[in-house]
């Protein structure tokens, strides 16, 4: 090894949720990290944006009391998840009066919280009702797994779902959770994620919505953790080469060659694909990494004056792309964060089609689109409006997709992203738990006496002293 005697020096190149997560996770077991980061600021597809002098998110996000390994990093670099997210009832509502549904699953032991949730559901006929409990059921007997997978809706139709029910709670799911269109979606990741949502404990079931902008929710904390400890944050910093010589990885960033024992690629997909195009052995994996497809989320901010809101933090939207309705989820972004009162916040997922009509185009439809769910008009002339659309949010999660292994067979290099080996679609679990493996192999490939410690508490206790 290059550093026999010293901390291993590993280069963590990419600043999302995976890098900032590795970086966080391997400087706490010692080690003498470097995060590069093409941008000025971290966070990667999930961070903010200045839109008109302010600062925005470039997207919404929700996550479950599940995602255990999010929540617990954020308790190690110094966030408390009580403060940081707002805790709510697995529910799926709609605005009174706009065809939708309304449910909530009460705050009682599973599966009985469940039950009285699907008892009490409004908008929802007896055969829905049925519908849904059958197929909660059935998974159950599966374990919520396919042996063949096939897309979200051939499940559904053989699962003998109601077409109202597939419309207002299936579809609107699988394009939050996998963003790829029902009937090209993969119905094997979708269950996995309906097991920790329908399936899980009432907590792990739990939707926790960000207070927080998500800069500060993870990458600024996470940034700050990894230079407490010894290590190096390098902002407007593009990884644009690699090299391996004498067992060393050779990092060019910014005209400058840095040596390091290792090196996690947290990377997109086709920055990753680039950078290991020199390097020996690496066909197969540049052509898994350059395999991939994509799809967009748009997210619209529609400002009112600070008197507007809505009764609930968020509500499902019946879309409708005949009539220009793109919005499947609006946020209430003034209940999250008292600095944006009045401000409104349309996600559109699966955007390629609402993409086609320019932001402006695109702002005065979705403005309508609440105009008419809500059945106030005044909805439809906001003061400011801004569209954020990431072109390349997530991979498009396909039935059978082959995803790349956090290792990638070269000594010292390894894989982190939400695109890698995982029963979960893209998502910042995924990411965060994909940055655990790319962190662990890294380790035992410095034969490192240490481990990854359970994320569950801030430090147990266990954390080496500070890189010197």
């Amino acid at each position: 090894m290059c550093a026999a005697k010293t901390a291993l020096r590993v280069a963590v190149a990419g600043g999302g949720w995976a890098g900032c997560a590795a970086a966080a996770l391997l400087a706490r077991a010692g080690c003498a990290v470097t995060l590069y980061e093409a941008a000025r600021t971290l966070g990667g597809r999930a961070r903010a944006v200045e839109l008109d002098g302010r600062m925005l998110d470039n997207g919404q996000h929700i996550l479950l009391g599940a995602y255990s390994d999010t929540l617990g990093l954020l308790r190690t670099v110094g966030v408390d998840p009580k403060r940081a997210l707002l805790r709510l009832p697995l529910q799926l509502r709609y605005p009174p009066g706009s065809g939708g549904m309304d449910f909530v699953a009460p705050r009682l032991p599973a599966p009985m919280h469940m039950l009285a949730g699907l008892l009490t559901a409004k908008g929802l006929t007896r055969a829905d009702k049925l519908a849904l409990a059958r197929f909660t059921t059935t998974a159950r007997w599966m374990e919520w797994r396919l042996d063949v997978d096939c897309s979200v809706s051939e499940m559904l139709e053989r699962f003998d779902q109601t077409e109202r029910l597939a419309r207002l709670m299936w579809r609107p799911l699988c394009l939050a959770a996998l963003n790829t269109p029902p009937d090209q979606a993969s119905a094997r990741v979708f269950l996995a994620v309906l097991r920790d949502s329908l399936g899980a404990r009432r907590a792990a079931s739990d939707m926790l919505v960000p207070r927080l902008a998500l800069g500060e929710l993870f990458p600024a904390a996470a940034a700050a953790f990894v230079e407490g400890r010894g290590g190096s944050v390098r902002l407007g910093a593009a990884v644009t080469g690699l090299a391996q010589a004498d067992g060393c990885w050779q990092v060019q960033a910014k005209g400058v060659q840095t040596v390091f024992d290792a090196v996690v690629l947290a990377t997109p997909p086709w920055q990753s694909a680039t950078l290991i195009e020199t390097l020996p052995g690496t066909d197969a994996l540049r052509a898994q990494l350059a395999a991939f497809e994509y799809e967009p989320i748009a997210t619209c901010y529609l400002q009112y004056a600070p008197h507007v809101h809505l009764d609930l933090p968020f509500c499902a939207l019946l879309d409708d792309p005949g009539s220009d309705y793109w919005g499947q989820f609006v946020f209430d972004r003034g209940q999250l964060d008292p600095g944006h009162a009045g401000l409104l916040a349309v996600v559109v997922s699966s955007a390629g089609p609402a993409a086609q009509a320019s932001r402006e185009q695109l702002a005065a439809s979705l403005a309508r689109q609440l105009a008419d769910a809500f059945g106030r008009p005044e909805l439809a002339s906001p003061v400011w409006s801004q569209v954020v659309t990431e072109k390349r949010a997530t991979f498009a999660c396909t039935p059978n997709l082959a995803r790349p292994a956090n290792e990638t067979g070269l000594p010292g290099l390894v894989l982190a992203g939400d695109y890698t080996a995982s029963s979960y679609p893209a998502t910042l679990e995924t990411a965060v738990r994909s940055a655990k493996q790319a962190a662990t192999a890294i380790l035992a490939y410095g034969r490192l006496p240490r481990e990854i410690c359970s994320l569950s508490q801030p430090d147990g206790g266990n954390t080496p002293p500070p890189v010197q």
